[in-house]
């Protein structure tokens, strides 16, 4: 919900010059958390951080998320290096909650979601769907309000850890020109930007403010050989890459953003506004290595007797293989059905039989393409657009009123590339198209706000209501992307499942079947009354109905109120229950993904529960396993703050308490066998026999998961296609609310303005952040891996101290950033554990003013070139330090920077 009375003037408000600090200036307005328009960040009844322009824009890099990551110390985001769809859009973390547990506005409008979904999320934001912030150009942001509070009651469903207001600049002249290059101590990664801010004006009482910023960023690696790499290097394999897998930040090309901001004023009684963005980058990172001997579906054959690759047990002297596919479909056994892996200590084909494959046109293995393995590449576009616009101003002597609409939409179109659709033979390609996300949403606002007059004091009255509608749209991918192919097509004609894979080797393609578009409504009401009753008290109430489509309806509401114990020491504090209700996305999205297990790849899925495979989940859960049918709906928080702070001029101080308990977590659950699901399934019709619950669809004398879904459709139990592009899974998961948590914690802030040289001035800010997060009841679907990442998975400290001096035409920034230990799945795997230690880093940058207006500044971040811990798994996969580092794991970096203003 907006706030109804948003000052667009540029005297408006008092942007805090300070380093970007919470509450850095006490005197700042604010608009997040009051409805009222001369509010100041020292007298509202929950904390609110204020992060000035200087800040946002006085750093390494110009991606918000890296920017706050240093500026709001309860504020978390990580690097992302293989993480699926997460690499594109990184998922952030406020108070240690899922990145859709905060809030994001634009202007005081709730911005829109992004399409991607965060599968692979470090436990914390695993199927979280939040707003990607990276989009908004940080030359466009005149200041930040980081509202540290539940606001269900004020805004509407996700505010439970806090709400996010980005204002953007409205000044009718002047303007900015900023170019940047920065690379880091290793030599790459280079990444520059170059950005532009103007104000014109618009008559004589409007403006257009215009920012736009592109820029590149190149790739980094991190990697040590893998040592299954390099024991086939060792072995003769000269074909294998070194490394053979790269773990580093990913290649972001054409990094577009462009933000218009306007307003006119025909009189005090309407107000005209309207801003909107469009932004598109192009995301291009690695993934995980392909052994030439043993992927499964690509490479890894059956046993086979070393002289004539003809399948022979293991107990009878069989070795094992590499696959080998027959596409004489009328000449069966032609072919040997593996080539033997009898080089090389066992992980050389033989060259005899190896060569029989290659001259025979009827015999494939993709030895014969990829010799040395491969690794996928994988990305995608992502393009994004928003408009808003409406009235606002002041009618019948009082009544604030704003009317808005705003639109927004995310489209995410992923790729893929050197990588196979295996069950194509020779015949495939080997970059896809495997289709995309798309995220729309409308949002229609009306808020009314009156003062009353009472006494010494006043009551402020706010109403208002709010529609908003989103649609999650799958588009389908090439059919390549998707199709089974002739060698795993398993029909009553020869062969039967060749044991070759279907899809796109690592993301497999959206199907026909899985597209399609999901909507989902809501409807909302509240109140929000603000009291200054006397001159040492502020009370708050808000109450607030939402109903939505799919979910239900539900009631929030807040208690808040500051009493000013002397002119220097207030206390504050709130209490609020919040919800978040699931997305059109979370509630419906189909996707498969590639992740660790037990040290070893595997395909996961994720589907739906009013799906064909989300309903045989749900009644293999409820009826094979015993636990509860899985449902998904609302989850629900209640939360309380509170602090104490102190102005004294030249020193201020703040102290703030949190808790939030938040029932029915909505995630992804942990993974289930699929075999064994559709095992469950076939012997429940009788259709199939020796099907243990512990299933495994390695296991040569059972039937593949593909021959499974073909005898089930033959049976009538199931539609085959509804499960194209999915033959090949080992598990599957979906969206439920299977466990509690408490996050509790302490912000403490304190600001302090120094005389240290004649004529110059001096500012110091330190502030920490603890959080420390409890899973108070976990379900039956929930791992023990999964709750400790809940609890661990983020530092509970972390803070920085800032020191800034300007003199005369010089300024400086040092700044000393404190990182706690943390623990980390490794892959995501739970046999990979590391507990990483605390981390100090260093941040510097030094400006001078040319002339007038042109200031050159250098930099560094990262000073002393830390590190996190190294990995100690390192073999495993080739990552030299876990991927989950709260401060990334590229080392040092430095910088130029020219920026003229004017």
């Amino acid at each position: 919900m907006s706030t109804p009375a948003l000052a667009q003037d540029a005297e408006a408000r008092v942007t805090s010059d300070a380093v970007a600090v919470p509450e850095a200036d006490s005197q700042a307005i604010i608009v997040t958390g009051t409805r009222q328009t001369n509010r100041s960040a020292a007298d509202t009844v929950a904390p609110v951080d204020v992060v000035g322009t200087d800040e946002l824009n006085n750093t390494a890099s110009s991606d918000i998320g890296n920017v706050l990551r240093v500026s709001v110390p309860s504020f978390n985001v990580g690097t992302q290096p293989i993480s699926d769809a997460a690499t594109l859009v990184r998922p952030a973390n406020l108070r240690g909650l899922s990145p859709d547990n905060t809030l994001v506005l634009v202007n005081g409008k709730r911005m829109h979601r992004a399409a991607v979904i965060a599968f692979l999320g470090g436990g914390i934001s695993d199927g979280s769907q939040g707003p990607d912030i990276s989009v908004i150009p940080a030359i466009a942001i005149k200041q930040l309000e980081v509202l540290r509070d539940g606001a269900s009651s004020q805004y509407g469903s996700d505010a439970i850890a806090g709400v996010l207001n980005f204002i953007l600049k409205d000044a009718p002249e002047g303007g900015t020109i900023s170019a940047q290059w920065g690379e880091t101590y290793e030599g790459d990664g280079d990444q520059y930007t170059i950005g532009a801010n103007i104000g014109l004006g618009l008559g004589t009482g409007g403006f257009i403010n215009l920012s736009g910023e592109y820029g590149e960023s190149d790739a980094t690696s991190r990697s040590v050989q893998r040592d299954d790499a390099a024991a086939l290097i060792a072995a003769g394999n000269t074909a294998v890459a070194d490394p053979a897998q790269i773990w580093g930040q990913p290649n972001v090309n054409d990094d577009t953003k462009f933000y218009a901001n306007i307003g006119y004023e025909f009189s005090p009684a309407v107000n005209f506004y309207a801003f909107g963005n469009y932004a598109e980058r192009n995301v291009d990172g690695g993934f995980y290595f392909r052994n030439p001997t043993n992927r499964g579906g690509v490479y890894a054959g059956p046993t086979v007797d070393p002289a004539t690759g003809q399948p022979l047990a293991e107990e009878d002297g069989g070795v094992p293989s590499v696959l080998v596919g027959d596409l004489s479909i009328d000449t069966a056994g032609d072919c040997p059905a593996g080539i033997p892996l009898t080089a090389g200590g066992g992980l050389i084909p033989d060259p005899t039989i190896l060569a029989q494959v290659q001259a025979d046109d009827n015999c494939f293995s993709f030895v014969e393409i990829f010799p040395g393995g491969f690794t996928p590449r994988f990305g995608g576009d992502v393009e994004d657009f928003s408009v808003a616009t409406g009235l606002r101003g002041q009618l019948f002597g009082g009544l604030d009123y704003d009317l808005s609409y705003r639109h927004g939409r995310n489209k995410t179109s992923f790729q893929i590339r050197n990588t196979v659709n295996a069950s194509l033979g020779p015949n495939t390609p080997t970059t896809f198209n495997p289709g995309g996300y798309t995220q729309t949403e409308n949002v229609v606002n009306l808020d009314l706000g009156y003062e009353v007059p009472l006494g010494e004091g006043s009551v402020y009255i706010a109403a208002g209501a709010e529609y908003r509608d989103e649609e999650f749209t799958i588009t389908a991918g090439d059919p390549e992307s998707f199709e089974l192919g002739p060698l795993a097509q398993p029909t009553a004609a020869y062969p039967i499942g060749q044991g070759f894979s279907t899809s796109s080797n690592g993301f497999p393609g959206f199907a026909t079947n899985a597209a399609g578009s999901s909507k989902e409504d809501n409807k909302a009401a509240y109140i929000d009354i603000e009291a200054d009753l006397v001159d040492a008290l502020t009370l708050q109430g808000a109450v607030r109905y939402e109903d939505t489509k799919s979910f239900g309806d539900t009631v929030t509401w807040k208690l808040g109120g500051l009493y000013k114990l002397s002119d220097a020491f207030r206390l504050r504090g709130t209490y609020s229950t919040g919800f978040h209700v699931p997305t059109a996305g979370q509630a419906n999205v189909i996707n498969v993904t590639t992740q660790f297990s037990g040290g070893t790849l595997q395909d996961e899925g994720t589907f739906p529960l009013n799906s064909p495979a989300g309903l045989i989940a749900a009644d293999y859960v409820q009826n094979s396993l015993g636990l509860d049918r899985p449902t998904l709906g609302p989850e629900k928080a209640d939360s309380f703050t509170l602090g104490i702070a102190g102005d004294f001029g030249d020193f201020t101080v703040t102290l703030d308490y949190f808790n939030i308990k938040l029932k029915d977590r909505i995630s992804r659950s942990s993974t289930i066998n699929f075999p064994a699901a559709l095992c469950y399934l076939a012997e429940a019709d009788g259709v199939a026999t020796n099907c243990p619950a512990d299933y495994n669809a390695a296991d040569a004398d059972l039937p593949s998961p593909a021959e499974l879904l073909t005898q089930l459709d033959a049976a009538g139990s199931l539609n085959r296609a509804d499960f194209t592009g999915f033959e090949d899974l080992v598990a599957f998961t979906y969206f439920n609310n299977d466990f509690d948590t408490r996050t509790q914690g302490l912000d403490f802030v304190a600001n302090a303005r120094l005389y240290p040289i004649e004529g110059g001035t001096t500012r110091a800010t330190l502030a920490i952040n603890y959080t420390d997060t409890s899973v108070t009841d976990v379900g039956e679907t929930i791992s023990d891996t999964r709750v400790r990442q809940l609890e661990e998975g983020l530092p509970k400290w972390k803070g920085f101290l800032n020191l800034t001096h300007e003199q005369g035409r010089f300024r400086g920034l040092l700044r000393a950033n404190y990182f706690g230990s943390y623990y980390e799945a490794y892959l995501e795997d739970s046999t990979l554990p590391i507990d990483a230690g605390a981390e100090v880093t260093f941040d510097a940058e030094l400006g001078y003013e040319v002339i007038d207006g042109l200031e050159i500044a250098a930099g560094a971040q990262n000073l002393l070139d830390n590190y996190p811990d190294l990995n100690p798994y390192s073999g495993v996969a080739g990552g030299k330090y876990g991927e989950r580092s709260p401060f990334g794991f590229n080392g040092g970096s430095y910088y130029l920077r020219a920026r003229f203003q004017w």
